[in-house]
């Protein structure tokens, strides 16, 4: 394995999309996702590391996957190649994809939303509640939409 997929914090294009991550959020909701000073590779282990849920997608028209810190890799039971190549959506079961897709509608108008609950399932089958969710907008360098993202700290698995 490449130190790449072992450590895609590592990248130069993930410590850059954590910078992203990490202003937009504040730039939404005025707070700090993540609260660290260190070079940006040192901010981007540490989102990667961090003991909630981040994760992201594309503006693609059917999104796919770009981020997901350990946590998120754990929780939906997929490795980092797996991840990165997974439409949004299909972390979703199809009865949970219509609110979904409102939620992300949403959350795209206003630039970002909380306290989302809802159900999502792993790779393998096992479904969990999300609680307490923010979904907000990535921007650019140019203050430009450039995909979404969302974290949560909460989560169960459904019996």
């Amino acid at each position: 394995m490449t130190e790449n997929i072992l450590y895609p914090w590592k990248q130069e294009t993930i410590i850059r999309h954590t910078q992203r991550l990490l202003w937009s959020y504040k730039y939404w909701t005025g707070q700090t996702l993540l609260d660290i000073d260190g070079t940006p590779e040192a901010i981007a282990q540490a989102l990667w590391e961090a003991s909630f849920v981040v994760a992201s997608g594309g503006m693609e028209e059917n999104p796919i996957l770009n981020y997901g810190n350990q946590q998120a890799l754990d929780l939906w039971e997929m490795s980092w190649e797996q991840f990165t190549h997974t439409p949004s959506r299909e972390t979703a079961q199809p009865v949970e994809r219509k609110e979904r897709e409102l939620l992300l509608t949403q959350a795209q108008t206003q630039g970002y939303i909380s306290d989302y609950r809802g159900v999502r399932i792993s790779s393998k089958g096992k479904q969990f509640w999300i609680s307490n969710a923010v979904i907000w907008n990535l921007l650019d360098e140019n203050q430009q939409q450039c995909g979404q993202a969302a974290t949560f700290k909460e989560w169960e698995y459904i019996q």
